[in-house]
């Protein structure tokens, strides 16, 4: 699992690797406004308490268990965009290879099922949110539409992959047109990112 810390990470490509499915623009506000925006807020609630030592991961655990809801969101919204650059690749798209594609068969029947219960999920969620690919405690995938901020990192499930389907990831490229995102989402996504994420500990 990838380290995050309380600082914005730097992107794995450049701003515009990902254009046009993801534009430039974009990221400039995604990026540059949205998820900066959450690590300045985090910081700011954490300053001089006992939290600054805490990991993101652990930030996130503690608000929910203390219901403090401002420092969920801003934790865990920093945490799943984090996670969810590195789902994206210029050099990812087609079919998965390795120990995910042998998990999707097995959990799904095949890619393509896969393909389309997933799409369907991110297309389908209300408002805004997050469609997961995710490890439970059994080591079966599944695919888990979550609300604002949520993530399976409170549900002791493995984050595998996911799609951001809050409208500020793609209003400027695609306007109101959410499953046309979803749909060019599998020409970029990154399957040596899931299988890494199958080798990793949480």
């Amino acid at each position: 699992m990838i380290d995050i810390t309380l600082d914005l990470p730097e992107l794995p490509y450049p701003l515009h690797a990902l254009n046009p499915i993801i534009s430039e623009e974009t990221f400039n506000y995604h990026y540059g406004k949205h998820h900066a925006a959450y690590v300045n807020n985090l910081n700011k609630m954490v300053k001089d308490t006992s939290l600054e030592a805490f990991s993101v991961k652990d930030i996130i655990k503690h608000a929910k268990q203390e219901k403090n809801s401002g420092l969920f969101n801003n934790a865990a919204q920093h945490w799943n965009h984090s996670f969810f650059w590195n789902c994206l690749s210029p050099n990812g798209g087609q079919e998965p290879s390795g120990h995910i594609k042998s998990l999707i068969n097995r959990d799904f029947g095949d890619f393509e099922s896969f393909q389309e219960i997933f799409s369907n999920t991110a297309t389908q969620l209300f408002g805004a949110g997050w469609a997961w690919l995710a490890q439970n405690e059994n080591e079966t995938l599944e695919i888990i539409p979550m609300k604002d901020a949520h993530t399976p990192l409170t549900e002791n499930k493995k984050p595998i992959l996911t799609l951001d389907v809050w409208e500020h990831a793609y209003y400027i490229d695609y306007k109101n047109a959410r499953p046309k995102f979803v749909e060019a989402f599998w020409d970029i996504v990154n399957w040596d990112f899931a299988n890494e994420n199958l080798k990793k500990q949480l």
